[in-house]
């Protein structure tokens, strides 16, 4: 497929997730280059609701909003454990796809998914917002510049309080689990900053005792030139969103890293020796900037050399998020 020739690329949303409500299709609508065409989820007041708070069609079912000649890509927010079979379906329309983090529960649904997606010459994205955000690219300047020096080691974190009891990213059988929630966040940071060929060197979670559901872990992972990147994650904990790159010369600490508010300066810590500098950055809306890639990508088409790089991305985090599981020492908690 070819991609969307003139006039604003037709969206349909698939699934009336929370974040769809809350942050999502908010910014859809207000997003150039987009249009919202139709939503379709499982309880038809529910996608009523949707429909007329976003200005769009409501469709009866999930099938019914794939067939839509009007519509040229979709944004999916069903549960994790659903991400392969929904996209799949909508890749296999003729759809470009945007599905919620992770892209699925493992590498093996990764790789299928951008092997289709690229046989079918379809742009295939996740919605991981924090990559676009201009602090990042700071960070990676600061690095690259040599002004923190050689690199020896990172160190992330995103960890969020316990969710309500019935939420369902306790629920094992839709995909849960804090390292697929949360984890994924750091673990794309470490690749974000300190480049391909990462490996798991050791891992920890904390397991709920009664179905081993992880709710928290650690992880340490070393880069091929050996620099150590320590990853923390959970919903057992305070509110953290940070990272650190720490070299022989400096260190640079992002304080609200993977989900600073549209109106949120960014605050950069430069700490040497003898000498700290705060860094305060222009806020950005990362999830604006997101879709505004997307859409860009989806009038060009998906071939290219940047697709490709995209989808290598995807795979690398899912073959960590795999590592992880497979050499992980559990530990239950009640």
């Amino acid at each position: 497929m070819t991609g969307v020739e003139e006039g604003p690329v037709r969206l349909g949303a698939l699934g009336t997730s929370s974040i769809a409500w809350r942050r999502v299709l908010p910014t859809v609508v207000r997003t150039p280059g987009l249009r919202l065409t139709a939503v379709a989820g499982r309880s038809e007041a529910r996608t009523q609701r949707f429909a007329e708070r976003f200005g769009c069609a409501a469709e009866t079912d999930f099938a019914a909003l794939l067939d839509r000649p009007d519509i040229d890509a979709v944004y999916i927010s069903t549960p994790t454990g659903l991400h392969r079979r929904f996209t799949e379906q909508a890749l296999r329309a003729g759809k470009h796809v945007l599905v919620e983090k992770p892209i699925g529960v493992d590498a093996a649904e990764a790789r299928a998914l951008c092997a289709l997606a690229a046989a079918r010459g379809l742009v295939l994205r996740e919605n991981f917002m924090f990559p676009h955000h201009p602090q990042h690219a700071h960070v990676r300047e600061l690095v690259e510049t040599g002004r923190l020096g050689r690199l020896a080691s990172f160190r992330a974190a995103f960890c969020i309080p316990p969710l309500s009891k019935d939420d369902i990213r306790y629920d094992a059988r839709l995909g849960g689990g804090a390292l697929l929630d949360v984890g994924v966040y750091p673990l794309r940071a470490a690749s974000l900053l300190l480049g391909p060929g990462l490996e798991v060197a050791g891992a920890a979670l904390r397991v709920r005792a009664e179905d081993g559901l992880d709710l928290s872990g650690q992880v340490l992972l070393v880069s091929p030139s050996g620099v150590l990147a320590e990853l923390s994650f959970g919903f057992e904990h305070a509110y953290a969103s940070t990272y650190t790159v720490w070299g022989e010369r400096a260190r640079a600490t992002v304080t609200r890293a993977f989900t600073p508010p549209p109106a949120h300066q960014p605050l950069v810590v430069l700490e040497e020796q003898d000498r700290e500098e705060r860094l305060r950055l222009p806020a950005a809306d990362q999830l604006q900037l997101l879709l505004e890639a997307f859409a860009r990508q989806v009038r060009a088409g998906g071939a290219g050399t940047a697709e490709s790089g995209v989808r290598a991305e995807t795979i690398a985090t899912m073959e960590l998020v795999d590592a992880v599981h497979a050499t992980a020492r559990r530990f239950s908690v009640d």
